[in-house]
């Protein structure tokens, strides 16, 4: 099964090793099955990457916003190009319907740990 993903120029010109760098989730550890790679059996670690490299490069609260709907298109066409029974793609599109609005709710710690200068942030 093959796809055409969404992703920057730059992300495309990385090393295929680079890119597995970037996973789903919060990353290796205990953790890890929180939020899995997969949707009922169809590897979505392709979008993960893009979704995580583009968490890593973005720059302002649009740049997030953006990496988090070309995490939706993403899953959305590998499901597409996964095909199979009406049942499953459904169920498979409910989920990473789910996965886009945890990471849209609740992916903002993730988006800006480390992009601020010590300089530029206080205690209130």
């Amino acid at each position: 099964m093959k796809a055409f993903l969404f992703a920057p120029p730059e992300y495309w010109k990385l090393p295929e090793e680079a890119r597995k760098a970037f996973r789903c989730g919060p990353g290796r550890g205990v953790l890890e099955w929180l939020v899995p790679d997969t949707i009922y059996g169809l590897s979505v670690s392709a979008a993960c990457s893009i979704h995580d490299w583009s968490y890593s490069h973005g720059k302002t609260a649009s740049d997030k916003c953006e990496a988090d709907t070309v995490f939706l298109n993403n899953m959305i066409r590998l499901i597409e190009a996964a095909g199979g029974p009406w049942l499953l793609r459904r169920l498979r599109l409910r989920r990473a319907r789910a996965y886009y609005e945890a990471v849209s709710h609740f992916g903002g710690p993730a988006y800006w740990n480390q992009k601020n200068r010590p300089t530029e942030i206080g205690l209130a």
